[in-house]
């Protein structure tokens, strides 16, 4: 066994000792926060599209906010592969493409992301590998 002495934890110092003017017992924490939980306010109801500028107006919307995310953190694939995904949701297999386009462009190695680009290519139709004897990892190391 190591004889390193171990270390203990940094202690706040404690400036003022005098006690404070208004004193709050441990029951007052708990019941304010219990009251703050209630106040949560519960999510806005899903929302009705009724016509295609609302679409587009909310298109728009989740769009800068999949760009907010990804500019805020590059490396995070997994932030662009959502992004990819809900652009597949919405039939725009060419604004899917060019997410995933993007995110090769950060990192080319990742094989997770070659995988889910090459099943959103075959569920669109645009690359059929069956009954080629083709698997997903020949592609990647091609």
């Amino acid at each position: 066994m190591s004889s390193k002495p171990q270390k203990m934890p940094k202690v706040a110092k404690v400036k003022d000792k005098s006690p404070a003017e208004l004193q709050i017992t441990a029951e007052q924490l708990l019941r304010e926060a219990k009251e703050r939980e209630l106040e949560i306010v519960p999510p806005p109801p899903r929302q009705k599209i009724s016509d295609p500028e609302e679409l587009q107006e909310y298109r728009l919307k989740k769009r800068r906010a999949f760009e907010d995310n990804i500019r805020k953190n590059r490396g995070n694939i997994s932030n662009w592969i959502k992004y990819a995904k809900w652009e597949e949701e919405q039939q725009e297999i060419r604004r899917a493409r060019s997410v995933y386009e993007r995110a090769l462009d950060v990192d080319h190695r990742n094989i997770t992301l070659w995988l889910k680009y090459a099943e959103m290519e075959m569920r669109s139709r645009q690359v059929s590998l069956e009954g080629k004897g083709v698997g997903y990892l020949s592609l990647l190391h091609a």
